[in-house]
C-alpha cells in the first residue's frame, strides 16, 4: 500500500488531514504511532478552528522537523534548518491549493474550494515524501 492509499484509508475511517498525513509516516519516524496519531489530533481542521493552516501541510511540517532536528535539547542547533523547511513546504502548498488556510481551501464563505481534502492530504505526502526521498 502507498503512502496516499494508507493515508486515504484513514481518512475515511475518520482520522483527521494531518493525522492521515503523520501516521502513514510513523515506520519511518521510529515514533509510535499512537504518539503520532494523539499529537496530530489537534491539528485537523485548520488547527480545529477552520482558520487555521491546513492540518496536512501542519503533520508534513512536524514530520519534517523530527526527522531535520538534532533533537540536542541542551543546544537547539537545528531550529533555522526546520524552519527553513517549513518555509519550504509551506511555499510548495500554497502554490499547489492556492492557500494554507483550511477554511479558504475548504471554500467556506465563498462556496468555491480549492481542494478537497483527499487533495490536501495527498498534497502533504507528496511534498513531505519528495522531501524525505531527498534527504
Amino acid at each position: 500500500m502507498t503512502k496516499k492509499e494508507l493515508a486515504n484509508a484513514l481518512h475515511a475511517k475518520g482520522y483527521n488531514c494531518a493525522q492521515c498525513v503523520a501516521c502513514s509516516f510513523a515506520d519511518e519516524l521510529g515514533v509510535d504511532y499512537e504518539i503520532l496519531f494523539k499529537l496530530t489530533e489537534g491539528l485537523g481542521f485548520g488547527m480545529g478552528s477552520g482558520a487555521g493552516v491546513c492540518g496536512a501541510l501542519s503533520a508534513a511540517i512536524m514530520v519534517a522537523g523530527m526527522k531535520s532536528s538534532t533533537g540536542n535539547i541542551e543546544v537547539p542547533n537545528s531550529k533555522a534548518k526546520t524552519y527553513k523547511i517549513g518555509a519550504e513546504f509551506t511555499e510548495k502548498f500554497k502554490s499547489k491549493a492556492g492557500s494554507i488556510i483550511c477554511r479558504e481551501i475548504k471554500g467556506s464563505g465563498t462556496g468555491k474550494p480549492l481542494l478537497s481534502c483527499t487533495d490536501c492530504i495527498e498534497l502533504g505526502i507528496d511534498i513531505l515524501g519528495k522531501y524525505l526521498s531527498e534527504n
